[in-house]
């Protein structure tokens, strides 16, 4: 496997082992909702994600097997969004980590992460290829099915909700109310989500950034300026890994544009 962008920033704040790694476990995962691994190998892999050692988390999660695959799962997709230069390798990437999921709902049909990370992988799939010949394939309910299996099977997946949230805003945005109702979209449904992935993680930058996003898709012009306060925030938040700091410094460059 050709070797993978390095993390771009400092990492040694991000740098935790088991002990400290479990200490912050309830901060570090507010977003997934992961439960702690009982497998040290899992530990290991997810000490990896944390400190932005993407692949290293992605080979490991694989090796350890079992809850390894959210860990290796959770670090490919973040990688492929945020660090992964080549489009058709990012593409290539998602359609991997979405397989990898559904054979693992398979196995593990109450793991709301093989499910939330199914519908991650596609809708970002889906926003490489364009919104709307996404929904021509009949993968906008594939995501949107898989996000709310996903908070049925834990109400506290606030990265779901945001999901879930972005999902309705961007169908409504790209095919408008009427025709977003027959893919299930509706405006009212996504400000809540996007409200309730706050309210469960307040600390989190990409839930401020996705909820700004989803304001101006869903209410346009009127909602511009508080989706700049929630820029603002999202830019200030203080990062407690390397995922966490990619979203503060995407939040950082919007800003400064």
């Amino acid at each position: 496997m050709a070797k993978w962008t390095a993390f771009p920033y400092d990492n040694s704040a991000y740098r935790y082992n088991a002990a400290t790694l479990k200490k912050q476990w309830a901060r570090l995962h507010a977003g997934d909702a992961e439960p702690y691994p009982k497998d040290a190998a899992v530990v290991e892999a997810w000490i990896h994600f944390h400190a932005g050692e993407f692949q290293a988390a992605y080979e490991a999660g694989l090796a350890a097997g079992g809850a390894g695959i959210n860990v290796a799962n959770k670090a490919q997709a973040i990688y492929a969004n945020y660090l992964e230069k080549k489009e058709k390798l990012k593409l290539e990437m998602f359609l991997e980590i979405a397989e990898r999921a559904e054979a693992q709902q398979a196995t593990e049909p109450k793991n709301p992460n093989a499910w939330y990370q199914q519908a991650y992988a596609i809708g970002r799939y889906g926003q490489g290829i364009s919104v709307a010949k996404a929904l021509a394939q009949g993968l906008g309910s594939k995501v949107k099915n898989a996000l709310e299996r996903t908070i049925a099977l834990e109400p506290k997946h606030a990265d779901a909700h945001i999901a879930l949230g972005a999902f309705h805003a961007e169908v409504i945005d790209k095919v408008g109310k009427l025709l977003g109702k027959t893919q299930g979209a509706d405006a009212a449904t996504g400000l809540k989500m996007f409200q309730q992935a706050l309210k469960l993680n307040p600390t989190s930058a990409i839930a401020m950034i996705e909820r700004a996003n989803g304001l101006v898709m869903l209410e346009g012009d009127k909602r511009m300026k508080e989706a700049e306060q929630l820029y603002a925030d999202a830019a200030a938040c203080e990062a407690m890994d390397a995922m966490e700091r990619l979203d503060v410094e995407l939040a950082r460059q919007e800003l400064e544009e």
